[in-house]
């Protein structure tokens, strides 16, 4: 992967993709597995807004089954198969827990009905799924002594025990996304950074191409191509109103969806499903208000997500301390042991979401939202020109692949079956993942910690060796940052390799240093100094990145957060 603003400015390319997310990525690959030349321009960091900051679930659609919307379960269960079949070592699977009460609506009876539909709508949900340890098992009920083995601190008066289902898990999401995008350049796609479409090239009532900026250097360039994929996320509508004066009708609505970290675990190796008050109005079978979820990630607690209409500009996400503390109320209400309070809270995470039709103010929402794919030339009489924005990095294979069916035939040719559920991804060609890593670790220099090995063969997958080597020609680069796990070779192969230009690029998307919260100055310095090597920074800017990053932990803090500042804002897709 390399920044060169002259590749997009030869030829004109068969598709241009806008927006460096985890859709606008999947779409770029599906697109060059299947023979197109492929351009994709992101105007911030790959995966840098909400493709980044969800929850890290690939979901099932276990609560479409609340809506009856089976066809929306079996979309979401098919690309959660795809993720874990192409991405064995950034996808599992994670066991989460429902407590039941009583034999009514929240009793067992009631919910072990649901199971047992859902695991027979998704009985193909591992085909194809060679890894034991990815699969997908059935659901299984816990007795009540069980469950409290568990959770000691449930409300006991009237439980019955629980309910464990199984949904998925990405180890780190802007990695997933960064895989995506690295099969793309194995096939010959372009990707670029920091590279910003300021306005669509037309030529009658066709898109031929876009106009954009680099946002590093000030330099402008036109880019010319058959078809343009608008996969920008909460962005998209907007550019199309600034590039083209267009309007999508109705016009999108977005959730700021709030998840945050807990740095002490809540959870062992089970999550737990917390029943909030708010309620799904488009549920038709429901147990009473929705749930939320505790799961273990990386060693601490993600908690989310909490869902509000957001109106305002995608570039500056704000969450106010009030929100927080409301949603730790709630939480805190139905498990009381607990304790959460503000201070427990080590990293928001937040993003904008495709979302129903809901007042801004509404207290029960409605959640039954699909992602959109628009054809221009048959809704605006604008020809050369598609939009796709999704709803959640699930279903970012599939929707990717239809999108690029659409390119297809708006280019009038017929195309080929996509692959993109079955192809492993850069990284993602290993049989069983699990003896894999075994014998990394026990063929692991004495120099490497095993920890360290561990991330490396989660982040690259069967490319880890690419790190190792850098190693090997320079030991010192085995050294870790600070008291991290992250090796100093990470952060040269970050910058030779993966495009980073920022700090920000290494410490919270192409290493695990920045994902659990604040490493601490020691590990961010030891960080800067060896891009500053790498890049050429002069002391001045080397200080100035370690001020950004300080400032983007700041702001993840808990008062007035600012998660997407309007210089960096990022055209990633939805999580």
């Amino acid at each position: 992967m390399k920044r060169n603003l002259q590749f997009l400015t030869e030829d004109p390319y068969d598709l241009i993709v806008i927006g460096g997310g985890i859709f606008g990525a999947c779409a770029a690959w599906d697109a060059a597995s299947r023979g197109l030349r492929v351009a994709l321009l992101e105007k911030g960091d790959f995966s840098e807004a909400t493709s980044a900051n969800h929850l890290k679930m690939i979901h099932g659609g276990i609560r479409y089954m609340q809506h009856l919307d089976i066809p929306r379960v079996r979309e979401s269960v098919r690309d959660r198969s795809a993720l874990l079949r192409i991405a064995p070592h950034l996808s599992h699977p994670v066991p989460i827990a429902i407590p039941t009460y009583g034999h009514g609506i929240r009793g067992k009876e009631f919910l072990g009905a649901g199971f047992l539909l859902y695991d027979l709508l998704t009985c193909d949900r591992n085909r194809g799924i060679g890894d034991p340890n990815r699969r997908i098992p059935g659901a299984r009920f816990q007795t009540r002594r069980e469950i409290l083995e568990h959770f000691s601190g449930l409300k006991s008066v009237g439980l019955t025990g629980g309910a464990v289902f199984s949904d998925g898990q990405m180890y780190n999401p802007p990695r997933l996304a960064l895989a995506f995008l690295k099969s793309a350049v194995d096939r010959g796609t372009s990707v670029q950074n920091y590279i910003e479409v300021t306005r669509f090239l037309r030529k009658g009532d066709r898109v031929i191409g876009v106009e954009a900026i680099d946002s590093l250097t000030g330099e402008k360039v036109q880019v010319r191509g058959t078809i343009t994929l608008n996969a920008a996320g909460p962005w998209a509508h907007r550019l199309l109103h600034s590039g083209l004066g267009l309007h999508l009708e109705p016009k999108p609505v977005f959730s700021r969806d709030l998840g945050f970290l807990i740095r002490r675990p809540l959870t062992n190796s089970l999550g737990l499903a917390c029943q909030m008050k708010s309620r799904d109005e488009d549920a038709i079978l429901s147990r009473g208000g929705r749930h939320i979820f505790m799961v273990p990630w990386h060693g601490v607690t993600l908690i989310g997500c909490w869902h509000v209409v957001y109106e305002d500009s995608p570039d500056e996400i704000t969450v106010d301390e009030s929100v927080l503390s409301a949603c730790l109320a709630e939480i805190n209400d139905y498990y009381p042991d607990f304790a959460l309070t503000l201070d427990d809270i080590a990293m928001v995470h937040t993003g904008l979401t495709l979302f129903s039709e809901n007042e801004s103010s509404s207290g029960d929402l409605s959640f039954g939202k699909r992602s959109l794919l628009v054809d221009h030339a048959r809704v605006h009489g604008i020809d050369g020109l598609v939009t796709l924005v999704g709803v959640r990095a699930t279903t970012a294979p599939g929707m990717a692949a239809r999108a690029i069916d659409l390119v297809f035939r708006r280019m009038a040719r017929s195309p080929s079956s996509s692959r993109i559920g079955w192809t492993p991804i850069h990284g993602g060609a290993i049989t069983d993942f699990h003896t894999f890593m075994e014998k990394a670790i026990q063929g692991r220099s004495p120099l490497i910690p095993e920890n360290s090995i561990r991330s490396l063969v989660h982040n690259h997958g069967l490319n880890y060796q690419d790190v190792i080597r850098r190693c090997e020609e320079k030991p010192e680069l085995a050294e870790t940052l600070g008291g991290s796990d992250v090796l100093k070779a990470e952060v040269v192969h970050a910058v030779r390799d993966e495009m980073a230009r920022k700090l920000s690029d290494v410490v919270f998307r192409r290493t695990d240093l920045g994902t659990a919260g604040d490493p601490g100055n020691e590990a961010i310095h030891s960080c800067a100094e060896a891009m500053r090597k790498e890049i050429g920074w002069t002391e001045d800017q080397t200080r100035d990145e370690i001020k950004q990053v300080d400032t983007i932990f700041r702001q993840r803090g808990r008062v007035k957060i600012y998660l997407h500042a309007p210089v960096t804002g990022s055209t990633s897709g939805i999580g």
